[in-house]
């Protein structure tokens, strides 16, 4: 059982080991929501996420004996790092278990730990049937990323930080993938004040609790689809399921695309980098039909390869008319080129890219494309460039931008 014994427990073990993470008041969310909202920046741990809490304290339940055979796991990276970091502090073996498509920076750090890496399936659930494989042909000993109580009990002492940060909290946000977070900062959150509100937040493409708790039993989704690739379960946890029907008072689904725009703001307004799992609350602040609320969104992790954080801002410009491109038909002629470029010179537009094609049309007398990528500060400003191309004569014609 999660007990608040067992709960204060778990928050003198871990910390041994986590980095305090106080709540940062958000000017610009709760601008943004007519909330006061505050972040819990887990993805300033010393691993980069929550799960350091649940993976020590987990090991720190096991026998000598259990230790001794040494750990394994699987994880799509946060876990992974989580169960290497712990081990390492107990002198033991860890090997980890990871998909394929795990992004290499989470690899890399997970083995800087110590463990060894074994890299398995395209999915989460795919690495832990082989690491349940492993363990029984090894004898290791398992650390489930999330459908263990004791390893909800570690993550959950993330609640008593946030109630005793901020006594009335009215909301807290939680990121779900199989619901061990979930699990424990709901069940700490209903014993230390019951109206306190508890909301799951999962990804469009992987909302494998929300489909559960509609079912009123764990079921497993035929797929999963998600840049949010912490949180890519296509089955929740059974032995942690019935704590989320009874603590869980609600549950937000956000598309991807949510999540790039969430990433933008967090790097602009907050100096933050933030994974893509890690920003589902903040995406969901905007779904929450409440005001002048007292909310805390959790931030779970921030280990993010800058691959993938590249992509992520190129996409996020482009959805927010930030970066765009036209393209026009001139003919071909000197000062032609000259005339497009003073046009959005003169609203302040600044061009990043031109790509002269001269053989659009066998007559290039007639016309040559022009395809112009550019800055903007967003949707108005990018209107008007295209109006003013316009007026001028033009004839843009939007196409998907190209950086």
């Amino acid at each position: 059982m999660l007990t608040l014994d067992k709960f204060e427990e778990a928050s003198e073990c871990v910390k041994q080991v986590i980095q305090e993470t106080k709540l940062v008041y958000s000017e610009h969310f709760s601008s943004q929501t007519g909330n006061r909202v505050y972040l819990k920046p887990e993805n300033m741990q010393v691993t980069g996420a929550y799960k350091i809490r649940g993976a020590y304290y987990k090991i720190s339940t096991l026998s000598q004996e259990e230790r001794d055979k040494g750990l394994i796991t699987a994880s799509a990276g946060n876990h992974a790092q989580g169960v290497a970091y712990a081990a390492k502090a107990y002198g033991c073996k860890a090997v980890i278990v990871m998909p394929a498509t795990t992004p290499l920076m989470k690899v890399n750090r997970t083995k800087s730990y110590g463990a060894e890496v074994v890299l398995y399936g395209d999915v989460y659930d795919e690495a832990e049937e082989h690491a349940h494989q492993l363990a029984e042909e090894n004898g290791y000993t398992f650390i489930h990323p999330f459908d263990d109580p004791a390893v909800a009990t570690g993550q959950g002492t993330i609640a008593m930080e946030i109630v005793k940060d901020l006594p009335l909290v009215d909301y807290i946000l939680v990121p779900i993938g199989g619901g061990g977070l979930a699990t424990g900062i709901s069940t700490l959150t209903k014993l230390l004040n019951p109206k306190i509100k508890v909301i799951g937040v999962e990804p469009e493409g992987a909302a494998c609790m929300k489909a559960s708790l509609a079912e009123g039993k764990v079921v497993t989704l035929p797929g999963v689809n998600t840049i949010a690739d912490g949180t890519a379960v296509k089955t929740p946890g059974t032995e942690i399921f019935p704590y989320i029907q009874q603590n869980l008072d609600d549950i937000i689904t956000v598309s991807d695309d949510e999540l790039i725009v969430a990433f933008l703001d967090m790097v602009e307004n907050h100096k933050m980098i933030v994974e893509n799992s890690g920003l589902l609350t903040v995406a969901a602040l905007k779904h929450l039909d409440v005001k002048n609320k007292k909310i805390v969104a959790v931030l779970s992790g921030g280990n993010m390869d800058v691959i993938t954080m590249a992509s992520v801002v190129q996409h996020g410009l482009i959805q927010r008319d930030r970066v765009f491109t036209v393209s026009v038909l001139l003919p071909d002629r000197p000062g032609e080129l000259v005339r497009v470029a003073t046009v959005i010179a003169q609203e302040q537009g600044n061009i990043i890219k031109l790509d002269h094609n001269q053989f659009v049309s066998t007559n290039r007398n007639a016309a040559v494309e022009l395809t112009i990528t550019m800055e903007a500060f967003g949707t108005d400003h990018k209107s008007r460039i295209i109006r003013a191309l316009e007026d001028h004569g033009f004839r843009p014609t939007q196409k998907l931008a190209n950086l």
